[in-house]
């Protein structure tokens, strides 16, 4: 589980602790924020992952199978949020969010589809955005790199399934996380317009678990975040003018 020490990562691996699982591995560039979720969650480890290196989640994957054995599911949850337009955001902010928020994902694959196409069983959990679907007013960067994340889950889906690997994508719209709330107030009404009703990560790590049995490879957050994606793939033109006029910024 990357990005485990907060938000969705944190309350993913308390949610799955609830099925005892052979153990858990709570992974994060905040070793001690992964250390004090791990504490809570009887036999599992933590372990410090900057998913920026793949030489740093081969790491994490080798710790896990060397504690608990074969990996049966990895969620690639660790992401970040920055940038603006494609005139204003630095070069700098286009390569960090691609390394973390896709690149992350495909050296993780890397490391374990192998093994798994081997076995015919495994799972991915690709953690996205409803940007990815949709897009983040403001913040080209950040849709662009999770658009690209959306795109290789499906992938992976389509290609992967029939051979006993399986993949889901998290698609949240707003999140009460510590990233959302540096954007804006939940409750706000404007900023509410275009995150939707903000969801507890608790909440989520019960979608997702469900979803996950159910073999689902979308998984979204909020009901509003579906008739939006109806809007897009119905009226597309309408739907782009309506986001035009949503006047609310993020990033």
């Amino acid at each position: 589980m990357t990005g485990g020490a907060s938000g969705i990562g944190a309350a993913l691996c308390r949610r799955f602790a609830q099925d005892a699982p052979t153990g858990i591995t709570v992974a994060d560039k905040n070793l001690k924020g992964a250390e004090a979720v791990a504490a809570d969650i009887a036999g599992a480890m933590a372990v410090h992952c900057d998913v920026s290196d793949p030489d740093s989640i081969a790491a994490c994957i080798a710790a896990t199978t060397d504690r608990f054995g074969p990996v049966d599911l990895y969620v690639s949850n660790a992401g970040i949020f920055d940038g603006g337009g494609p005139i204003d955001a630095p070069i700098d902010s286009w390569t960090a969010q691609w390394d973390i928020n896709v690149m992350a994902h495909v050296h993780a694959a890397r490391q374990l589809l192998p093994s798994m196409l081997e076995r015919g069983d495994g799972y991915f959990l690709i953690t996205a955005s409803m940007a990815g679907i949709l897009t983040s007013p403001g913040n080209a960067v950040y849709a662009t790199t999770k658009h690209a994340a959306v795109g290789l889950a499906e992938w992976m889906s389509i290609t992967y399934h029939g051979q006993g690997v399986r993949t889901s994508c998290l698609a949240p719209l707003g999140v009460r996380t510590p990233m959302l709330e540096q954007l804006g107030d939940p409750d706000d009404e404007r900023f509410a317009s275009v995150v939707g009703d903000a969801a507890a990560p608790e909440d989520v790590a019960e979608l997702v678990v469900e979803a996950i049995g159910d073999e689902r490879c979308l998984i979204t957050t909020d009901d509003q975040a579906g008739e939006w994606m109806r809007r897009k793939v119905t009226d597309h033109e309408r739907w782009l003018a309506g986001m035009r006029r949503s006047g609310v910024t993020l990033g």
